[in-house]
């Protein structure tokens, strides 16, 4: 498929990580962009380095407030009165072991990484409806397959994949498509900001399966799935057949997964 040119796209944390750099790669294809973050000075600064202030809009918003969500179609309507493309890229995640978490952690995760992608897709759907558009949803790898100390995260990921992919039977016949996108660990400051256990920052350090991505890498592979009209990504190739282990053999899986993070344990 092809994107018209200037088409509008909503991206959700993209002030930073791989949603800055998804920021850049549609802006360079000549496309509006509708920035949205929670960090006000951060979204200040990345939106005002653009020389061309027209085609680049930026909003200070938490998605997980209603009255936030509201406001945000509100001003695409203002603005530019439809939506091609809808990226629900802001996401939080978590380091610590179930029985040490204060729940208030899990309902933060949950809130950002499932509940507020949900009620923002909700919101917007009858413009991308009226574009014929498509959701991109930033999941993970963790939404497959359980990882040690992330309890949480994986929980939040996994009701955002069985959500989209039931959505995506729904929609496909008002021409909405969905791409889900599972990247793995990434150089990103999602991990870097990772919860601990009493909801401050996580200070032990992380553990992870396979290599360390870069968000410019998985940001084209985004692009690319979008353009090519794929239903799913996987950018490691290395953590996709680690999770089709688990599928097949979990109790191998689990086993070869617990010794990998077994510094979670002790943290």
């Amino acid at each position: 498929m092809t994107l018209a040119n200037e088409s509008e796209i909503l991206i959700t944390g993209a002030a930073s990580g791989l949603g800055w750099a998804l920021t850049q790669k549609y802006h360079a294809m000549g496309h509006h962009v509708v920035m949205v973050d929670i960090q006000e000075a951060l979204l200040t600064e990345k939106s005002q380095s653009f020389y061309d202030h027209q085609s680049v809009m930026s909003i200070v918003a938490d998605v997980t407030s209603a009255q936030a969500i509201k406001h945000i179609t509100d001003q695409v309507i203002e603005r530019y009165g439809r939506l091609d493309v809808l990226i629900n890229n802001a996401g939080i995640t978590h380091r610590s072991l179930v029985e040490k978490t204060d729940p208030n952690v899990f309902r933060k995760v949950m809130a950002v990484d499932y509940q507020a992608p949900v009620e923002l897709t909700l919101a917007l759907l009858p413009l991308l409806k009226a574009s014929k558009g498509c959701i991109i949803n930033v999941s993970s790898m963790a939404g497959w397959m359980p990882v040690l100390g992330r309890a949480g995260y994986c929980a939040a990921k996994s009701a955002l994949h069985q959500f989209f992919e039931v959505m995506r039977c729904e929609v496909r016949q008002h021409g909405v498509r969905i791409l889900m996108v599972y990247p793995s660990f990434l150089d990103t400051p999602i991990e870097t900001n990772a919860l601990g256990h009493d909801g401050n920052k996580a200070t032990h350090a992380r553990s992870m399966i396979g290599g360390l991505g870069s968000a410019e890498d998985v940001a084209d592979g985004i692009v690319k799935a979008h353009l090519a009209g794929k239903e799913r990504l996987f950018p490691n190739r290395f953590t996709w057949f680690a999770s089709v282990l688990y599928k097949l053999l979990p109790a191998m899986f689990l086993r070869g997964m617990t010794k990998k993070f077994a510094s979670e344990l002790d943290a």
